[in-house]
């Protein structure tokens, strides 16, 4: 899980190179207008989206896929987020789960009514009190364990005892609690019931007939796919999960999941509010949520979406990095539903141009290139013990060019195998914890480069510099997930001032003020 503090500057400098931005997934793709949509209107739905969260902190959508009968009518990726980019899904891993459930009760593995209990005797408490042994697996997937309190997953102590220790007030079955402990036992089940990790269960059962490769899910200290977070796959595999859904488990004249275990898992199990307004307050089915306008969806914190529209045929896969989930699904309820018409519209070919054009236009907002100040440029700056382990910092303006002078295509991903030194118009040069890192900066594109932070390895990131008024910006947007981090270098006498956060977190996203002062050299 993302440490927001701690995390604001722990993955800030993971990268790697950028992937092309090619299709990887099956389906077909096709002019909006063939499948009844106007391609002006999927343009405003683009517009409004892209409008959607703060340019500031750039919290907003990542990327975009639409399917109407079967077809792709549109597709976005806000650079320097691309097609080839695996994204974290967090809670829309829960509706994997569900289904791995699903095709393991198929199998004949397991059975939803199943006590949960039994599957775990050697981890069960000496004497469990009767609403633990009354619960079961289908109350797992409700979110109606009975328990009022999610259980902990703390390190050191099995999670599955954690669990299977936490108190359960209420009869299994009457009360809804958002719970990705529970969600993390159904990985827990099927691994128990199949001998296999639900990453590697799912592989030949699900992502290979679907073509999602390379998938990874996170495992918890027992060895265990953390179920109801950590499984990260592209927005293109979001949006085929989706209509394997809405083709009610079938796929190229496979049945992969059985129609009604689709049925059951997207219908209303449990209520779970009842503001009619609200997303979160239309029932909730085995790890899907019920939506307004009778559609359903899996979802995932900071904007991870595979809404799923049966009575229109349409699907909609989402990844993005914002505080307001919500706004994105009244985007679509209010912009993409009044445009699915029933029958085919005439070609529009203007209008269709103007959409591949927006669509291929689309970037998380770059700071103003500008130059770089003197007093920051090629100064070595230390710091004071702080949370983000920075020592020291430094910022290289590339030879014979400031940090305005670069020039280069709007789009900005560099290709090719290098970390695009070439065309970088500066260098953060930054030491923490110890290790020097040396990142490249786009002024009029993000570069990729292979950094790695903290000891960890190197992970996918893009970075950008240019100016807000006095203040240089480093902007570096972390592609495989939902976080963008900004720094902000403001002179200050001889010394600069550092300031800044990511988009979103799970607490403070805000860093901290810090004061660098020029290193003796």
């Amino acid at each position: 899980m993302h440490r927001p503090l701690a995390g604001l500057f722990a993955g800030l400098f993971a990268a790697v190179v950028l992937a092309a931005a090619a299709p990887a997934d099956e389906l077909p793709r096709s002019a909006p207008e063939a499948q009844g949509i106007a391609s002006a209107d999927l343009t405003a739905l683009v517009d409004a989206l892209d409008a959607h969260g703060d340019p500031a902190s750039a919290d907003g959508v990542h990327s975009l896929v639409i399917v109407r009968h079967g077809h792709v009518v549109a597709e976005g990726w806000w650079a320097p987020y691309t097609a080839a980019h695996r994204h974290q899904l967090y809670s829309l891993s829960k509706s994997f789960t569900a289904t791995a459930v699903g095709i393991a009760a198929a199998e004949g593995k397991l059975s939803a009514d199943d006590p949960v209990l039994g599957f775990f005797p050697d981890e069960a408490p000496a004497d469990p009190p009767a609403n633990l042994r009354a619960m079961r697996v289908t109350d797992l997937l409700r979110m109606a364990t009975g328990q009022q309190t999610e259980p902990p997953r703390a390190a050191g102590t099995s999670w599955v005892k954690q669990f299977l220790a936490h108190p359960v007030p209420f009869k299994p079955g009457t009360h809804f609690l958002y719970n990705t402990s529970a969600t993390y036992m159904q990985s827990a089940v099927v691994q128990k019931a199949t001998g296999t990790k639900i990453l590697d269960y799912l592989g030949p059962r699900l992502f290979l007939p679907l073509a999602i490769d390379g998938a990874t899910w996170e495992e918890s200290p027992e060895g265990i796919s953390t179920g109801g977070y950590g499984l990260s796959i592209r927005t293109g595999d979001i949006a085929s999960f989706g209509q394997l859904l809405l083709q009610r488990g079938r796929w190229r004249g496979r049945q992969l999941v059985p129609e009604a275990w689709v049925d059951a898992a997207t219908a209303r199990q449990v209520a779970n509010g009842s503001n009619p307004e609200s997303d979160w307050d239309q029932g909730y089915g085995y790890q899907f949520w019920r939506c307004r306008h009778d559609a359903y969806r899996g979802d995932g914190a900071f904007g991870q979406f595979c809404v799923v529209l049966p009575q229109e045929d349409a699907v909609v896969a989402i990844t993005a990095g914002t505080r307001d989930m919500q706004g994105i699904l009244t985007i679509l309820w209010k912009k993409l539903l009044p445009a699915l018409r029933a029958a085919a519209l005439s070609p529009d070919d203007a209008a269709h141009a103007r959409l591949r054009d927006r669509l291929a236009a689309l970037a998380v907002p770059r700071p103003t290139a500008g130059a770089l100040p003197a007093a920051l440029a090629g100064t070595t700056f230390r710091f004071p013990e702080n949370p983000a382990g920075i020592e020291r910092l430094r910022l290289e303006p590339a030879r014979g060019s400031g940090a305005g002078a670069e020039a280069g295509a709007e789009r900005g991903e560099v290709q090719g195998e290098g970390p695009g030194e070439a065309a970088a118009a500066a260098h953060l040069v930054l030491v923490a914890r110890g290790r020097e890192q040396r990142i490249p900066l786009g002024a009029d594109r993000y570069l990729a480069a292979p950094v790695a932070w903290g000891g960890r390895p190197p992970a996918p990131a893009a970075a950008a510099i240019g100016m807000d008024g006095e203040e240089c910006v480093v902007r570096i947007c972390f592609v495989e997930t939902p976080f963008v981090t900004t720094l902000r270098l403001r002179p200050e006498g001889d010394g600069v001032k550092v300031s800044g956060g990511t988009n979103v977190g799970f607490g403070p996203t805000k860093l901290p003020d810090l004061t660098g002062t020029p290193a003796a050299e």
